[in-house]
């Protein structure tokens, strides 16, 4: 008798919790003050890269952005010490300029044909996209003030 109750309360359970499971009661389970989330960054791989940055196979003597919003590219390896300081602080730029800004990250072990495409020699490398221009490289860590003002000064030029 036990286990047959035991059984219908957990058949219960399990049809209560999927019941709602539609976009609408989703929005609201998940996102109960309906707060839009903002971007974090973005991985890419060399196919995404030539697709959404820039096709360096198609034109390697002359840069052409192909975004449609400026962007900081960070070339890391997963065992950098450096690399892994300032993750956190392109998480947090991604949303703070999210919709001003894109934050792509490529990981310079899985990707070494496209590190080696740009000469990456050291982690972390940033480059700073424009819409117009060329890019511009920066190594090591930084502090996130020096990216805010790289952001201001190179990607959106206020």
């Amino acid at each position: 008798m036990k286990k047959i109750i035991l059984a219908s309360l957990l058949l219960a359970t399990t049809l209560s919790a999927c019941a709602g499971t539609n976009k609408e009661n989703k929005t609201e389970i998940n996102n109960p003050s309906k707060e839009v989330k903002k971007m974090g960054t973005i991985h890419l791989t060399k196919a995404e890269f030539i697709s959404k940055v820039a096709n360096y196979e198609a034109n390697p003597s002359e840069w052409k952005y192909l975004g449609d919003k400026p962007c900081i590219i960070d070339f890391y390896a997963s065992w950098c010490g450096p690399c892994k300081t300032i993750a956190p602080i392109l998480e947090d730029l991604a949303k703070e300029y999210d919709g001003q800004i894109y934050v792509y990250k490529v990981n310079t072990e899985e990707e070494q044909e496209l590190a080696g495409a740009f000469g990456i020699r050291s982690i972390p490398t940033i480059l700073f996209c424009p819409m117009v221009g060329a890019p511009q490289m920066a190594q090591g860590a930084m502090p996130k003030e020096s990216f805010k003002q790289a952001i201001t000064d190179v990607l959106l030029k206020k």
